[in-house]
């Protein structure tokens, strides 16, 4: 009698891929990752260094780096794997808090910010590799310099530990970066398609001259900085880059979901009348080569080329059924505090719990196996003894009177996700 041996799909338990979770090295430690002769000057600019991001300053830090705890925090919050996106600073990296959305401004500051990218470049491949089925790392470039970048993507691809590229949103009006609809980054989307590699694009831009000694500074920065990254899309459909790469992916990652539709449906409107073809008089004018060869409606690009990864909740049921549940991505944000970590099994529950046991497997596992190469194989043994169980993720929750991820932010990380407690009463 043959012996049936369970696989990803047919286990009761789901492989859980966070698409969304930060690591990064510890600020010494990146160190042997430099050139020896950016040593001397690593060593002063680390001396003068002063982080202005407390979750890197505590004694929860580790969790960016420490292998053995992020692995036993997984383990404990169902998630089998982990796709990295940056989180600690990289050599030479400016001090204030906007750093994620400062690209660098004259070639001396690109050099060794370049050099800081790639020290974190090769750590990850270390970090991965103590974890090799349950890590990919992702390859991260600058815009600056499309040769520079495209040599970075050939070499990652040779490490077997890269799911993707990160390229960072450009910044509205950014004088020394071409924003990403123009033609020089033709080598990269070719090189992406080639390669089979996804295109991730984090949250994280704004404007470079922005005052940061408002009061209103920082509410605008932290409230602007997934709109800026939203542009790409768009940037992206009309510039052909789908329309020539039509197995190219591209990933929003912790932008939410709900901004595509509107996004799209402006697009769907106009693009149409900016044809030649259409021989409209007003919007015609603005249509140029690159939306005269477009074949297909920006929806139905946006359908194809894009997956959307997020920290879900019950709002994102519609997007699911805009874009199929072969294009929707979960992510913990794990180790960020507004992130779900160490409740994901509740969070799981509360955004999936009415999903068909065949969408949620998709949302939850394949669809980041197939975009970022994991071995579904080699992860099913592991969700078989730590991932939540079918029932228990369909199974609904009380009403939490929550009804966004951001409302769970304002906590200790210890004290994790508050699903399980009750929105404060409305006053």
């Amino acid at each position: 009698m043959t012996e049936t041996r369970e696989t990803w799909d047919t286990i009761d338990r789901y492989v859980v891929i966070s698409t969304d979770t930060h690591a990064g090295a510890d600020l010494q430690d990146y160190k042997p990752y430099l050139p020896s002769s950016l040593h001397d000057e690593f060593d002063a600019w680390a001396k003068e260094y002063v982080s202005p991001f407390d979750d890197l300053i505590i004694a929860t830090a580790n969790r960016n780096w420490d292998h053995d705890l992020r692995i036993a925090e997984m383990d404990a919050d169902g998630v089998a794997g982990e796709v990295l996106l940056p989180n600690t600073v990289p050599p030479f990296f400016p001090t204030t808090p906007n750093i994620t959305i400062s690209l660098p401004r004259t070639r001396d500051e690109f050099e060794k910010r370049w050099a800081g990218v790639q020290a974190h470049n090769r750590w990850q491949v270390d970090f991965c590799s103590l974890a090799p089925a349950r890590r990919r790392g992702l390859i991260q470039v600058f815009p600056n310099d499309v040769e520079l970048a495209v040599a970075e993507i050939r070499w990652g691809i040779e490490q077997d530990c890269f799911g993707g590229v990160l390229i960072p949103p450009v910044s509205p009006g950014d004088p020394n970066v071409a924003p990403l609809f123009h033609t020089r980054y033709e080598p990269i989307w070719a090189l992406c398609a080639d390669l089979d590699l996804t295109v991730v694009q984090h949250a994280g831009a704004g404007s470079p001259e922005m005052p940061m000694d408002q009061p209103a500074s920082n509410a605008v920065l932290i409230t602007e900085m997934a709109i800026w990254a939203n542009r790409t899309l768009g940037h992206l459909i009309l510039a052909g880059v789908f329309e020539r790469y039509p197995t190219l992916r591209f990933v929003p990652t912790e932008q939410g979901t709900l901004w595509v539709q509107p996004q799209l449906a402006v697009l769907d409107a106009m693009v149409p009348t900016m044809k030649s073809e259409a021989g409209n008089r007003t919007y015609g004018m603005f249509g140029g080569s690159s939306v005269d060869e477009l074949t297909m409606s920006p929806s139905e690009y946006a359908q194809r080329n894009c997956y959307l990864a997020s920290e879900l909740a019950p709002y994102d049921s519609m997007m699911i059924d805009f874009m199929g549940a072969d294009h929707i991505m979960w992510g913990s944000d794990y180790p960020h505090e507004e992130g779900f970590a160490p409740h994901s099994k509740l969070a799981i529950r509360w955004a999936l719990h009415d999903r068909s046991t065949d969408e949620s497997r998709k949302i939850l596992g394949s669809n980041a196996a197939r975009l970022y190469r994991f071995d579904l194989d080699a992860l099913a043994p592991v969700a078989a003894k730590i991932g939540p169980t079918v029932a228990e993720v369909h199974t609904p929750l009380e009403d939490t009177g929550y009804r966004a991820p951001a409302a769970f932010g304002y906590r200790p990380f210890e004290g994790g996700l508050a699903l399980k407690r009750l929105a404060p009463a409305r006053g």
